[in-house]
């Protein structure tokens, strides 16, 4: 036999490295990502509320600020945020961000109806423009097309460009627009929201968006520069998307009514406390204003849609990313590479051993684990394909299951066909199981070959006419050959009235010449069971006693395919399958039922007992050889085959 574990591990490599490859490509074109977002969106809706808000609060127009000032258009809201703005720097904020487009102003608005109503609004802005010029205050802005041009910008009033220090539009003013993932959900955001790779904007236009603004305004930064680092990393103007790393579903950041700021009363000492050291981002959170944006918490696998958030709310997610250094980071592609084949191979290995069905619900109870197991480093800020890692297992299956339909259970079949009617079940099993394979072209074998005639048998088939003679050989081949299978004989040939059977092959085993003692001992029992059957059958017809020769002999043969390209066998051939021919006829002179060579009685070791010894020649061979008559064999434990 010859080992096929290193062709089989050859295969199951190559099958895993097809998966692991073809699950990356998979991923790398996109066409996982939509199973791989709602998985995420699920991990966000899992945690719930990760952590707490250390570094932005949100000062919201809600309802109840809208209800205190219900006739009032909120273009001529300037002077509350104004005033708002100034309590917020009492307070102690470090940085505020506009969330409101003002794309005009009261001054100018009531400057094209001309007359009384102009004059009155000369001087309405004031206090806003001084806050904008104090450079707390940053304004936003929206980006329509390319970004390539000014016009494609929609800024803020001239009259609050006019105000910033500087006319620093980049450094004063930051972009609200939100980065669709293609599905509509808010996922990540980019420092600089340019659209389009290669896109560079004009020198007069905003770049940061607001929260990326906010965040280094608060951290004493110059926006002008192409990177900073903000919460102990290095972030860039420049950089690639970057997962948002929500600390919870809408709701979640500390915030504060408008109102409570347009009080007439001091804040709270509770809110200054709140407020202080703090970034704010002021908009709009009230559900008529209409900035609500689709999350990782509004999407639902099998129901509907979740809470939306606002993009008040949105914006201070990403400021509190960069200011906390909190980040949700993907796998690295040498790293996702890596484990996707660590995986797969781990999954060939296990699907290789395994029946079909098994590893179809390996891979069903795979499944979920590897989702839990993702879950698990989401927790821990890295972004793990979890579906990419599925499909490689389910790919490394799907290629396990056509290897085995093209060529491993063809050769599984082929080989239980040929060894089923010779050897038992059990040795068919373990012979496949092992991963070796007969040498169809011959191989030396250590194994102990056993042969058994029946005596007397040219007596017997004269009184019994050939149908008779079929009759009982068939049945006491049948008898026979269970029990020398149940040893795991295999049995060669049956040759006339005689069977050739070897012990240790197709499959090596250790105690092969135990089995064939407990083997012969076990057919001796069945010929003489069988005696009582002959007595019966054919009663009156003086046949003689019923009795069987058997001879044993342990060494090396030659086992393999044997014959002509027109006819071929499997069979041993070779010195000890001629000793073990020679000893079986050597028992009727000798007037014992078994005889066994020194080799087969010392392989055997101190269970076999012996009757008398004999020294014999034997017909081919110069050297005597030493014989015993096997007696009995102590009970014990069969090996598995």
């Amino acid at each position: 036999m010859r080992h096929l574990q290193s062709q089989q591990a050859r295969w199951l490599a190559l099958i895993a490295f097809t998966a692991a490859l073809l699950a990356e490509g998979l991923f790398r074109s996109g066409a996982l990502l939509p199973i791989e977002q709602r998985l995420q969106d699920a991990w966000f809706q899992w945690q719930g509320k990760r952590a707490q808000a250390r570094h932005v609060v949100i000062v919201g127009v809600d309802e109840d600020t809208l209800a205190a000032y219900p006739d009032d258009p909120m273009v001529f809201w300037t002077d509350r945020l104004a005033r708002a703005s100034v309590r917020l720097r009492e307070a102690g904020v470090t940085a505020i961000g506009l969330d409101m487009l003002l794309s005009i102003s009261p001054e100018r608005w009531l400057g094209k109806l001309g007359g009384d109503l102009q004059r009155a609004a000369r001087d309405y802005d004031r206090p806003f423009r001084e806050e904008v010029n104090g450079g707390r205050l940053m304004l936003v802005a929206s980006r329509s097309g390319s970004g390539a041009q000014e016009a494609d910008y929609l800024l803020p009033s001239p009259d609050y460009l006019l105000a910033l220090p500087g006319f620093d539009i980049p450094g004063y003013i930051g972009l609200g627009d939100v980065l669709d993932e293609g599905d509509g959900v808010i996922r990540r955001f980019l420092m600089a929201p340019v659209a389009g790779a290669g896109v560079v904007p004009p020198e007069s236009v905003p770049v940061l968006g607001l929260p990326s603004l906010l965040a280094v305004r608060a951290a004493g930064l110059d926006p002008h520069a192409g990177a900073w680092t903000l919460g102990g990393r290095k972030v860039s103007r420049d950089g690639t998307a970057t997962p948002i790393p929500f600390l919870g579903p809408p709701g979640t950041f500390p915030r504060i009514s408008l109102k409570e700021l347009l009080g007439e009363g001091p804040l709270p000492l509770a809110t200054k406390e709140m407020l202080r050291g703090k970034a704010v981002i002021l908009g709009a959170t009230a559900a008529g204003l209409n900035d609500e944006h689709f999350t990782p918490y509004a999407t639902r696998f099998f129901s509907g849609r979740g809470g939306l958030m606002t993009g008040v709310e949105v914006h201070a997610n990403i400021a509190e990313a960069l200011l906390s250094g909190e980040r949700l980071r993907p796998l690295s592609p040498w790293l996702r590479a890596a484990t996707l084949l660590v995986l797969a191979g781990l999954a060939a290995a296990a699907f290789g051993a395994l029946p079909a069905w098994l590893g179809a619900l390996a891979l069903l109870a795979t499944a979920p684990l590897l989702a839990m197991a993702s879950y698990l480093v989401f927790r821990a800020g890295v972004l793990a394909p979890s579906a990419t890692y599925v499909l490689a297992a389910g790919l490394v299956l799907l290629g396990v299951l056509g290897w085995r339909l093209t060529g491993e259970e063809r050769e599984r079949a082929r080989l239980r066909r040929l060894f089923g009617r010779y050897v038992s079940g059990q040795v068919v099993d373990a012979l496949l199981d092992s991963g070796q394979r007969p040498e169809l072209g011959g191989q030396s074998q250590t194994v102990t070959v056993l042969f058994s005639d029946i005596r007397n048998f040219t007596t017997i088939s004269e009184l019994l006419d050939a149908k008779e003679v079929v009759e009982m050989l068939n049945t006491y081949f049948e008898r026979a050959c269970a029990v020398l299978m149940a040893e795991g004989g295999s049995i060669d040939k049956f040759i006339g009235d005689a069977v050739m059977v070897e012990f240790g092959s197709p499959l090596p085993v250790a105690d092969h010449a135990i089995r064939g003692v407990r083997a012969a001992l076990a057919l001796h029992a069945v010929a003489q069971e069988f005696a009582g059957w002959m007595t019966t059958r054919f009663p009156g017809r003086d046949l003689p006693p019923f009795a069987v020769g058997i001879g044993l002999h342990s060494g090396e043969a030659v086992i393999g395919n044997i014959g002509s390209p027109s006819r071929m066998e499997f069979t041993a051939i070779g010195d000890t399958v001629n000793l073990a021919s020679r000893l079986e006829g050597m028992t009727k002179q000798l007037g014992c039922a078994i005889l066994a060579s020194e080799q087969t009685i010392a392989a055997a070791g101190p269970a076999v007992h012996c009757g008398r010894s004999e020294v014999i020649s034997v017909k081919g061979r110069e050297a005597p050889v030493i014989v015993y008559e096997v007696l009995s064999a102590k009970e014990g434990e069969s090996s598995d085959a």
